[in-house]
């Protein structure tokens, strides 16, 4: 929550290019009732009732957004999803309203069966019990290893990897209360179809990930209700003349939304660029992949018992294996807009619009609309956070505002 400024419940928000679902207002405003979006329009003649209502008159040149939605995230100001307490995940939700997040996956790794179900209890419990406006909404979790291919584990502990396992996931599903949402799985290891077929019944998203699965096994993964790919080019099989792998395909079968980690160093910009002449922005999902490190200095930190060492500008192991990141999503942004040229609208699409889609929450996020919640960033022309609110109350305001 946002330390020293007055929660606000019922207000307007005004003289700003406000981009709703349906249509962008170039003189808009917005309606805020007990956490829910009441009204829009594109003047405040329109308006239909002030009285009792806090009004925020914008600074010229700011455009207010719906906020966005990180599928994958580990942590943020020192903790972690795998820290497995209450605390951790407090201190996630905190902290990603700076960078204009309002929801999230609390994502876990490839650790021990033990550790990994510590962690689903914890965000289970924490969904159910801890969840509180005025700060980032942990809306599930993101499974991620450890069902995967040794041979693409990354900056996933190799010992803790184990063959996909139907009972098990069942078991962890239980454990979370129901809240995994996303599983990165191996599709070509044994049993990762049945799994797929099983998450694609129950309405829980699988990505192909970590894994070195050929074009063949990537389109049998399809067929079983595969349609999500876990930060495509790292930690997968790579485009080949003769073999497309999972990049390959990724890049070619509609049925598959695709992560990137936008940081220009986990994929270069010119892959960014294809990605984006190829998926276009209704294909692709803007992610941080994040660890503790993020908003912190540079030193050295903790990624799944292993050591990361973290500068400016990335987070690697000792031998130079990249270790999630420590990009934050609105600079994920500025650097989609830099490298492919595109319009506000589908940097939208991307953090917002298609997340929403591929959790199954649109009904309430992922765009302003009248009945949804009230996530909503301001921005300032140069895609800098002003303010961020969390289901209708600020959670994040820049001090010189």
């Amino acid at each position: 929550m946002c330390k020293g400024v007055e929660i606000l419940k019922s207000f307007i928000i005004k003289n700003m290019t406000l981009y709703a679902e349906e249509n962008t207002y170039k003189n808009g405003y917005i309606k805020v009732v007990n956490g829910k979006i009441a009204e829009i329009g594109a003047n405040d003649q329109q308006l239909s009732d002030i009285e009792g209502y806090q009004v925020i008159e914008l600074p010229k040149n700011t455009a207010v957004i719906p906020g966005m939605i990180d599928v994958h995230i580990h942590g943020a100001a020192g903790a972690d999803t795998m820290d497995g307490s209450i605390e951790a995940l407090h201190t996630i939700a905190n902290a990603l309203p700076k960078e204009g997040t309002t929801s999230f996956l609390a994502t876990t790794m490839t650790q021990s069966e033990e550790a990994i179900e510590k962690a689903l209890k914890n965000v289970g419990k924490f969904i159910s019990e801890e969840q509180t406006a005025g700060k980032a909404e942990v809306i599930g979790v993101h499974l991620e290893g450890p069902f995967i291919s040794k041979k693409r584990v990354g900056a996933q502990p190799v010992d803790y990897v184990i063959e996909p396992s139907l009972a098990l996931f069942k078991k962890w599903q239980d454990l979370s209360e129901g809240n995994i949402k996303l599983v990165t799985i191996a599709p070509e290891e044994k049993g990762g179809l049945e799994l797929i077929r099983y998450l694609k019944k129950t309405g829980v998203t699988a990505s192909i990930g970590h894994s070195d699965a050929i074009y063949e096994e990537v389109d049998e993964a399809i067929k079983a209700g595969a349609s999500h790919v876990t930060h495509l080019f790292n930690g997968m099989r790579g485009l080949h003349h003769r073999e497309p792998g999972v990049a390959g395909a990724a890049l070619l079968r509609d049925e598959l939304m695709v992560e990137l980690i936008a940081d220009g160093i986990h994929v270069r910009p010119e892959m960014i660029q294809l990605t984006y002449k190829q998926k276009t922005s209704d294909r692709m999902i803007l992610i941080t992949d994040a660890m503790r490190a993020k908003c912190l200095k540079n030193g050295v930190y903790d990624l799944g018992g292993q050591e990361v060492h973290v500068d400016e500008q990335q987070a690697t192991l000792s031998n130079g294996t990249l270790a999630g990141s420590i990009l934050k999503m609105n600079d994920a942004c500025k650097n989609v807009l830099h490298y492919t040229s595109c319009s506000l609208e589908s940097i939208i699409k991307m953090t917002a619009v298609n997340p929403a889609k591929q959790l199954h929450v649109f009904d309430r996020k992922g765009s302003i609309k009248e009945g949804k919640d009230a996530d909503l960033v301001v921005l300032d022309k140069d895609f800098n956070v002003v303010m961020t609110f969390c289901r209708g109350e600020l959670a994040y305001k820049r001090e010189e505002l």
